[in-house]
């Protein structure tokens, strides 16, 4: 049975396993990238505090990146599905080979802009002159191998929708298994510190790219990226852009949130809460990539069924990746709960560093076994098209509630209100979410019944 056959015909809880095992394992791997950056600069002898605030006031300049990969990856995966299940082999190859052109051209612009106005934007970000120069060293070399970044994350979503997760996991497993290797003898044995740590990553992401890049034009893909279809199209762009804006504009109010944070953070805790918090986001991706994992293998289920018109596969798809995303982020509440010194030591030993995260990450995240189903909801709005509505949601939880919870609340609690302002748009964001997805469910399924019946008559 073919890949395009199979996602229409075999049962939606064996296609999610098939997908989305590999994308969760893929997206736990691929979690290494930061948490061991993070985890090996945290223990560098002397220095690792600071260094590792500095990595962390990067990360909105890392967000960036990732949020123009996430803009034509995942809009050319969804659209590469919808038309694999339309039969539109021809359409899906156009799309893929614009991608690629779309990919070399921003991580061009990106590593310039980045690259000449590192320092003012680090200052924006909310970095102090202790850690500035850590952040510096770090992100110029990220953005030198920007384009080894864009090529990895952008590329890897259509080789699932091209009906190999598998191979999509063994590359992110591959590019991190090296990332993990390269990292302490770069840090250390070269004695290259914060710079080691970056160049690691980039080198790892280099070897993933030419591995995709082999996969789309001499390997086994069903897709081709073919010469003839780089030249940019402007319909097919658009089309990109449409369904790629939403995860777009959710990574970018990420990366505004995390800037409105830092700058809240150096206010009311300063450098060891900036540190505090670059924990905080590294154990809570340990629980929330999976989740991302998970949407990577509903995506071409969802996607192809919603082309093909299965919407009752469609529905089936959603249910159980809301239950397996709330099983998983139940787990990481208890784990983090009961064990926060512990997750906290792994990155830095420093006594008052850990009392500081250990207090914070639990307030931050108590609210995290409701967040898995507002992910998924929003994933299933993008997978389907519904851009406006997947937008919607997302800036919902990322910009029009954590933003201004996170101005308020800290003139009234102090470093607690950063804290609280996490749980309380979590909280929120979830009950309108599943607001509208009530509504608009009902709404599919009265459309799918006049379908229906004008098609039985």
């Amino acid at each position: 049975m073919n890949s395009q056959k199979r996602l229409e015909e075999m049962s939606v809880g064996k296609l999610l396993l098939e997908f989305s095992i590999p994308a969760v394992i893929g997206m736990l791997v691929n979690t290494l990238y930061n948490i061991i950056d993070r985890v090996f600069i945290g223990h560098i002898e002397g220095i690792g505090e600071l260094a590792m605030a500095g990595v962390g006031i990067t990360m909105p300049l890392m967000t960036i990146i990732l949020a123009f990969g996430m803009l034509i990856g995942i809009g050319t995966a969804t659209k590469v599905s919808i038309k694999l299940g339309e039969h539109d082999r021809e359409g899906a190859e156009k799309l893929l080979g614009n991608a690629f052109s779309l990919i070399i051209i921003i991580s061009i612009l990106l590593t310039i802009l980045g690259i000449i106005f590192v320092d003012p934007l680090l200052k924006m970000f909310g970095a102090s002159d202790n850690i500035i120069v850590f952040g510096r060293e770090f992100i110029q070399i990220i953005f030198m191998g920007c384009i080894f970044n864009m090529i990895s994350f952008g590329l890897t979503h259509s080789i699932r929708s091209d009906g190999s997760p598998k191979i999509a996991m063994m590359i992110m497993i591959t590019s991190a298994v090296i990332n993990t290797i390269l990292e302490p003898i770069f840090i250390f044995g070269l004695g290259l510190g914060v710079r080691g740590g970056a160049l690691g990553t980039v080198i790892a992401q280099l070897i993933s790219s030419i591995w995709i890049l082999y996969y789309f034009t001499k390997g086994s893909s069903v897709l081709k990226i073919r010469r003839s279809n780089l030249k940019l199209d402007k319909a097919i762009v658009l089309s990109i852009f449409a369904i790629g804006i939403s995860p777009f504009i959710m990574q970018l109010s990420q990366s505004a949130v995390q800037v409105v944070a830092n700058n809240s953070l150096q206010t009311y805790g300063g450098d060891i809460a900036v540190g505090a918090m670059t924990i905080i986001n590294s154990v809570a991706l340990i629980f929330l990539m999976p989740i991302f994992g998970l949407n990577q293998g509903l995506q071409p289920i969802i996607g192809y069924n919603f082309g093909a018109k299965r919407h009752d596969r469609v529905r089936q798809a959603v249910r159980y990746g809301i239950i397996a995303a709330t099983i998983i982020v139940s787990i990481g509440f208890i784990v983090i709960e009961g064990f926060a010194e512990k997750l906290v030591v792994i990155f830095n030993n420093d006594s008052s560093l850990i009392e500081v995260t250990a207090h914070g990450i639990r307030i931050f995240l108590v609210m995290l076994p409701l967040v898995g189903c507002q992910i998924i909801i929003t994933n299933y709005f993008q997978s389907i098209g519904k851009v406006k509505i997947s937008m919607f949601l997302s800036l919902l939880r990322q910009v029009i509630i954590l933003i201004p919870c996170m101005l308020i609340i800290p003139v009234f609690k102090g470093l607690d209100g950063v804290w609280i302002a996490g749980a309380t748009s979590d909280i929120l964001s979830v009950m309108v979410t599943l607001i509208v997805f009530a509504k608009v469910s009902k709404k599919v399924k009265e459309n799918n019944d006049k379908e229906k019946i004008i098609f039985e008559n």
